[in-house]
């Protein structure tokens, strides 16, 4: 996938021109290989996919590489903030003392097996972290370019908003999928609430594969939350229920979805996802029927 454009250094000045043109009049314009939606389905989206060659990424607690249903990881890196304020990303071992990032990264592997899935610790007992960590452990995953980045987590601190939405619109512009999940409360926080992210919240069934669209703001997509098997550090399961076991199913899907239809942008990608919900209706009068 590294062929694609918008992997490229931006080519923001054309001399004699406005910022961010193209002198299309003596070089044609570069041929975008798009994705035919026209018969857009979940065989079609994602049928017989594995996610091979799309890279994850999973910004949490940390993810404990040794895990049988994590399956190792291509990198771990963590966030290290000094006592002057600075913040940097460093290499790190593939560990999680709180074992809510290892319970993302293991939905999903568990959806798409042959995705490559790497770690960046923000948080530093799976509960909480500073807004510089996350901001900066999120920046460093964009510019990474990762295909799909996880974000089971928010924050109600307002003072971060506009960073957030700031990496989430670059996210979207550098075709990195930030699907993140809406808050366990009814409270405001970010970034799930932004348009420019994949936001998803909880539905009760226990199919992995299951997953509605909600034409109800703020949240765009229901999928599984509710007594979820995870992955814990030490090679167990537990239980476990919240929005932040719902978002990785719906990353999962996206890892699946990619590794079949690469040029897909995220926008695109958001159309795919609707069309293909097991509550959205297709041409023919009735909703999709599952694809395993």
């Amino acid at each position: 996938m590294n062929d694609l454009p918008w992997r490229r250094p931006a080519a923001s000045y054309v001399p004699g021109m406005p910022a961010w043109s193209a002198r299309t009049s003596t070089a044609a314009p570069e041929e975008f290989r798009i994705s035919s939606l026209s018969e857009v389905s979940p065989q079609w989206a994602w049928g017989g996919a594995d996610g091979s060659g799309v890279r994850v990424c999973v910004v949490d607690s940390g993810v404990d590489g040794g895990h049988p249903l994590v399956g190792g990881l291509d990198r771990s890196v963590r966030v290290v903030e000094d006592p002057g304020g600075t913040v940097d990303v460093v290499d790190c071992p593939p560990a999680d003392r709180a074992g809510h990032g290892t319970a993302c990264a293991g939905v999903i592997r568990s959806l798409a097996p042959a995705a490559s899935v790497s770690s960046v610790q923000v948080l530093t007992d799976g509960k909480s972290g500073s807004g510089a960590a996350l901001i900066a452990g999120l920046s460093w995953a964009v510019d990474e370019g990762f295909d799909v980045i996880n974000l089971s987590l928010a924050t109600t601190q307002a003072r971060f908003s506009a960073q957030l939405h700031d990496l989430a619109d670059r996210a979207y512009f550098r075709r990195c999928v930030l699907v993140v999940s809406a808050h366990n409360r009814p409270v405001a926080s970010y970034p799930w609430t932004f348009s420019s992210v994949v936001s998803v919240a909880s539905h009760d069934e226990s199919d992995p594969m299951a997953y509605y669209y909600n034409p109800a703001p703020p949240v765009e997509f229901h999928a599984r939350g509710v007594r979820v098997p995870v992955a814990w550090p030490g090679g167990g399961t537990i239980r476990s229920t919240g929005n932040s076991f719902a978002a990785p199913h719906i990353s999962g899907l996206c890892a699946l979805v990619l590794s079949k239809h690469s040029w897909l942008t995220p926008f695109q990608l958001k159309s795919v996802l609707f069309m293909c919900a097991g509550n959205v209706a297709g041409r023919l009068g009735g909703a999709h029927d599952a694809i395993r």
